[in-house]
């Protein structure tokens, strides 16, 4: 067993900079990267909405570039995986997944939030290459283009919404006969020429030479199935995400969806001493300059808590 001082769980913009500033505060922060270190941005191709980055630069690499800031000013990266903890009391516990255990007198979760997908292996195979779960982050690739969005319920038709306004053509994929999302949202979905609303169709599959160019749709009708192949520059997930906060949920509060609550603008759980940031306790941006906002924020507060002033 091994006692830390701040336990950083999760790493992406949230983790490192958390880290960033734990360590500028002397915290000594220990860090597991997670099963995915740096999170979902490494997935993407250009990032063009962080500041500092005139001509964009690749998730990956600005991923790289935080991790390697976090440890040049002393964060213990640890490449391990929480798989269950125990929040009843400080100091807490965590047990990764070689087994080891963990106490530390304080812990920052940012473990993120996971896109939901289809299951389709296209989805895979055209991973930022036309495939993407996030409008707000890579709808400026797609200016003048032809896309399609999957989902029915709000944040499928704000998607399909924002990206009307960049592409030429929106497709809104809809398995059942009709929305889910609210008045508001299915009028302005439905009354917006650029957005043509596919219901009772499924996608089968994705095809193209290298990067997306269509998909394989299939339309359940009363007559029967109808298949056939849409021509397409982009492929928008829209049916939600899984905040990763399952092996906390015994001990700290989260919504029914499982993202962690927290107290109003500031990263408190509803445990002293534990904080949350990042998409694990975002519903609503899921930005990675928001994660890293969020990010200091919990560092800050660590510090204060640590301090025995966190008021």
């Amino acid at each position: 067993m091994q006692h830390i001082q701040l336990l950083i769980i999760g790493s992406g913009p949230a983790g490192y900079t958390a880290a960033i500033y734990a360590c500028r505060a002397n915290l000594h922060p220990v860090m597991l990267e997670g099963i995915q270190p740096g999170g979902q941005l490494t997935t993407t191709t250009t990032v063009e909405n962080y500041p500092g980055f005139p001509q964009g630069i690749e998730g990956f690499d600005l991923m790289e570039e935080m991790r390697k800031q976090a440890e040049s000013l002393g964060t213990d990266i640890r490449q391990a995986i929480a798989t269950r903890t125990d929040l009843s009391q400080a100091p807490y516990h965590v047990w990764t997944d070689d087994d080891t255990e963990l106490t530390a007198d304080a812990i920052i979760i940012a473990t993120g939030a996971t896109a939901k997908y289809l299951g389709l292996e296209d989805e895979k195979k055209y991973n930022g290459l036309g495939v993407s779960a996030c409008a707000t982050c890579d709808g400026f690739f797609y200016r003048g283009k032809t896309v399609a969005v999957v989902g029915g319920g709000d944040t499928a038709c704000e998607e399909a919404s924002y990206l009307s306004q960049l592409a030429e053509q929106v497709y809104l994929i809809v398995r059942k006969p009709f929305l889910r999302a609210s008045k508001v949202m299915q009028e302005r979905v439905l009354g917006n020429p650029k957005i043509k609303v596919l219901f009772q169709t499924e996608t089968e599959g994705l095809y193209g030479d290298g990067h997306v160019q269509g998909a394989h749709l299939v339309e359940h009708t009363a007559e029967g199935d109808k298949h056939y192949d849409l021509s397409i520059d982009g492929f928008f997930l829209a049916i939600g995400h899984k905040p990763n906060s399952d092996i906390f949920r015994p001990w700290v509060e989260t919504d029914e969806t499982g993202y962690i609550v927290t107290q109003g603008p500031r990263p408190l759980t509803n445990i002293p001493g534990v904080f949350a940031a990042g998409d694990v306790a975002d519903p609503l941006y899921r930005q990675a300059v928001v994660a890293a906002g969020s990010g200091a924020k919990a560092a800050m507060e660590a510090e204060k808590y640590l301090a025995g002033t966190n008021k």
